[in-house]
């Protein structure tokens, strides 16, 4: 190759070596001091997940550990959403979606037909890509669960469910003097915490979370992002990140999808450092995606 060609190449190889030394540096940074340990919370296997006939999800197992983060990354439409969404069935909402495959939560099938959606969901929670505050009261958005699932009916205990979620949350000592105003009203990223606390309101065993910080400035997801690290100390949390240094910042294991098929699982910094495919590395390089 003549020295103009190496030359070329490597100017071409830059912005990827970057990358992969920015996620490498991130990673020596975290201090969660949490290896990983085999003890699933949740199990899948063979779950393929079709829209009427095209299908979207493809023959894909994945063990998500217990108390861990585990982060689902890859380009836009590779499934990674629509997988999240399976485990708590709210593809079921989904007019002509149909999902096959053995779901388990602590080696309970949440697709057996005894099992009631609404109760698996308050097991299994979800924060969502943009906040989405009830139009009610700051207090009313966090007691609302707890009401609806009959954790709590008096007041005395409705307002210890209520302190205690916004403290979880990191949102009390900033709402504490105005729980009769507007949950809308608050910032977008207190509005996310909001909507963390209304999950957690519920005494649910998985948060999931999907693209939680894609509509927050660098501020309002910084704080999020230590909330995850938080939660995760009582919480198993599963979240989908177009963020490969949110995935490096905040998980313990990554998952990579890739057209609907789970190209690899590992360790996060086993999979940022030393991926095993090439696809994968591929990806966080930057060479598409």
């Amino acid at each position: 190759m003549t020295t103009a060609a190496l030359d070329s190449a490597s100017a071409a190889a830059a912005p990827g070596r970057h990358r992969v030394t920015e996620l490498s540096e991130l990673l020596t940074q975290r201090t969660t001091g949490k290896p990983f340990v085999d003890a699933a919370k949740m199990r899948t296997r063979n779950v393929n997940v079709y829209y009427g006939e095209k299908q979207a999800i493809f023959d894909v197992g994945l063990d998500i550990g217990r108390n861990q983060v585990i982060a689902m990354i890859g380009p836009s439409g590779c499934g990674k959403s629509t997988f999240l969404r399976a485990l708590n069935r709210m593809n079921d909402t989904v007019v002509g979606c149909r999902v096959t495959g053995e779901f388990l939560l602590d080696d309970e099938d949440i697709y057996a037909p005894k099992m009631d959606p609404v109760a698996l969901r308050a097991r299994v929670g979800m924060v969502f890509q943009k906040p989405n505050p009830f139009p009610k009261s700051i207090y009313d958005n966090v007691a609302y669960g707890a009401k609806l699932h009959g954790l709590a009916s008096r007041r005395i205990e409705l307002d210890e469910v209520v302190e205690g979620s916004l403290r979880k949350a990191g949102l009390w000592e900033e709402v504490k003097d105005r729980l009769v105003q507007p949950g809308t009203g608050l910032s977008g990223g207190q509005q996310q915490r909001l909507c963390i606390a209304r999950a957690i309101a519920i005494n649910p065993e998985v948060i999931l979370m999907d693209e939680p910080c894609s509509a927050l400035d660098p501020i309002a997801t910084a704080r999020v992002e230590e909330l995850i690290a938080e939660l995760a100390e009582n919480y198993t949390i599963a979240i989908v990140t177009h963020s490969m240094q949110q995935a490096a910042r905040v998980s313990h294991r990554t998952a990579y999808f890739h057209l609907g098929k789970l190209i690899e699982v590992n360790d996060t910094q086993m999979v940022f450092t030393s991926p095993q495919h090439e696809l994968t590395e591929a990806y966080i390089t930057g060479r598409f995606g």
